[in-house]
């Protein structure tokens, strides 16, 4: 992994993280300093990717947004001159040309943002959470200097659909219907599917290298809340989905001195 010196960009980036994702600011801050350097670009991106279709009413407008994004990546992906940018600057001394392809997958799932239409079944909709959080945390990983493709993708999976269940609400507000099926039964089964995938993460978390294992904080709390939706799925509903802090804090200290999620 190279070791990266935290200029100007990389203080961009970790303050943009830190205003749009206070969760995974916290996970990176609780990974080796090394390790930060690399993650804040990445997570940087994510946030600026993910907010770009809500900054418009014009779809086109949206499209355009994420089309630049695309493009910043394919500046990278090729190793030719990459443009010069707060988050694409550093994004660029990370990411290696695989990475980037998975993180241009990541930009065309959130092309559903942009529109008003409901996820078509069950299997667009793990698509969507897949390509949105796995790809982002397989690309992590890679950075970080190789973690198993399952394993990245099955806890990607159960960290980002807790994201997912905890903005149902915002996302009806705005007129969206996030859920396939939002019945009560609905939300338990989907939640159990979360801690089915992050199961298998668990299991093979012995082959991920100590290096790459900061990546994998990002899912620290998936498992109480995936449990927590899969008991009590009315708090979906009702923007409930949430422990203690006294025990978000410690299990993000475990999972950090540990390496387990």
């Amino acid at each position: 992994m190279q070791r990266m010196e935290f200029d100007d960009d990389l203080t961009a980036c970790a303050q943009i993280v830190e205003r749009g994702d206070p969760d995974r600011f916290a996970a990176t801050m609780a990974a080796p300093v090394e390790a930060r350097a690399v993650l804040f670009p990445i997570y940087a991106f994510n946030i600026e990717v993910a907010r770009a279709p809500w900054l418009t009413q014009e779809s086109m407008i949206a499209e355009m947004r994420l089309q630049w994004w695309r493009d910043a990546l394919e500046e990278i992906r090729t190793g030719g001159t990459v443009r010069r940018h707060e988050v694409v600057t550093p994004l660029s001394r990370v990411l290696d040309a695989e990475s980037a392809e998975a993180l241009d997958r990541l930009v065309g799932a959130r092309r559903w943002d942009v529109y008003r239409d409901a996820f078509e079944d069950a299997e667009h909709f793990d698509r969507y959470i897949d390509e949105t959080s796995g790809h982002l945390m397989l690309a992590c990983g890679r950075a970080l200097g190789g973690m198993p493709e399952d394993v990245a993708m099955n806890a990607g999976y159960a960290a980002g659909l807790v994201q997912f269940l905890r903005a149902v609400p915002e996302l009806e507000a705005q007129g969206r219907i996030p859920l396939v099926d939002g019945r009560a039964e609905a939300v338990t089964a989907l939640a159990r599917s979360g801690l089915e995938r992050l199961a298998k993460a668990r299991a093979q978390l012995d082959a991920v290298p100590k290096a790459a294992r900061p990546a994998l904080l990002a899912a620290w709390q998936a498992g109480p809340l995936l449990e927590l939706a899969a008991k009590e799925p009315a708090r979906v509903a009702e923007g409930q989905l949430q422990i203690s802090e006294f025990r978000r804090r410690a299990r993000l200290m475990r999972a950090a001195l540990t390496g387990r999620i």
